[in-house]
């Protein structure tokens, strides 16, 4: 027995004892993580260097990437660390500051995937509007809204989470410092305080939910009284990567924290941790790439002019 007074580290939980696997963990989430780095660094560029990409939607796609780059680094490096060690530990205040920039991370990503949907709204529904209602100020608004609703459930998340008295050992049953698996490390009935601030989190959460649903309602509904079989195309093109992404964030998440305890396992755990945590900020460039023309030039541009300097 033991409590979070005498806790100094915490154990996470391997993906293999064998050591050949865990290089071969270590090279696979190098990949995924240079290929997260890459993806979301060049979003990141073309959107600030290319004027053309000085819109709205653009500014909120570049605020994106930032939050997908925040929240893959605060898991990634440090369980490729731990494979190449061959350890488990994480101390205890590394642990505290992985929950609160996950929890922050993933909290501003989903308000502002609705303010996103919101944008997209706007353009479709009242297109004369679109300039009024998401002027310059305005997104600056929405997006510092996003990101200080994602600290503030990240303080309270956080401070909750470790102020509960610990005495079921050090070890989690994830490979990243995850709130329910520490939860399970509690005192019997002290973990009650943060099911209610999750609570509070979830309702929150849903509420996003229904106003993306909401809108993409609306969007559907305008975009097929489009006359034009291009001017559907184009409208489409410019909100299904937004709801692709939307889609791989929810799916993801409410299987990892919904799924029947009957079907529940340690490796099953892990590997939903990773399709929801590594996956999206790793695969999000590449969605919004693929359809869209206007990114895609401007990157070229950018990596033309990069190319001829170095010429």
């Amino acid at each position: 027995m033991s409590n979070s007074s005498s806790i100094t580290q915490f154990l996470l939980l391997a993906f293999t004892d064998m050591r050949e696997l865990q290089l071969l963990h270590f090279w696979l989430f190098l990949g995924i993580y240079l290929a997260a780095l890459l993806g979301n660094g060049l979003i990141i560029s073309t959107v600030a260097c290319d004027h053309r990409l000085h819109t709205p939607m653009y500014f909120f796609l570049l605020n994106l990437s930032l939050l997908d780059l925040g929240s893959i680094s605060t898991t990634v490096p440090k369980s490729m660390a731990n494979s190449l060690w061959d350890t488990r530990a994480i101390s205890y205040a590394g642990c505290a500051a992985q929950v609160f920039l996950f929890v922050f991370f993933i909290s501003a990503e989903f308000y502002l995937l609705t303010v996103m949907a919101y944008d997209r709204y706007v353009a479709i529904c009242k297109p004369l509007h679109y300039g009024t209602l998401l002027g310059s100020t305005s997104c600056l608004i929405m997006a510092a809204a996003a990101w200080g609703s994602g600290f503030l459930n990240a303080v309270l998340h956080t401070a909750s989470t470790f102020s509960l008295p610990l005495c079921q050992g050090n070890a989690l049953g994830q490979f990243f410092c995850e709130i329910p698996h520490i939860l399970k490390l509690s005192c019997s009935d002290a973990y009650l305080r943060e099911i209610g601030a999750l609570v509070v989190s979830v309702c929150l959460a849903f509420g996003c939910f229904v106003f993306i649903v909401l809108s993409y309602v609306q969007i559907f509904r305008a975009v097929l009284r489009i006359p034009s079989e291009q001017g559907r195309h184009k409208a489409f093109s410019t909100c299904l990567p937004h709801l692709a992404v939307v889609s791989l964030f929810l799916s993801t998440a409410v299987f990892a924290y919904l799924k029947p305890p009957s079907i529940s396992s340690p490796s099953l755990d892990l590997v939903v941790a990773v399709l929801y945590s590594v996956v999206p900020p790793a695969g999000n460039p590449l969605i919004y790439s693929m359809r869209n023309q206007e990114l895609k030039d401007a990157l070229k541009k950018l990596l033309q002019s990069v190319v001829f300097q170095q010429l």
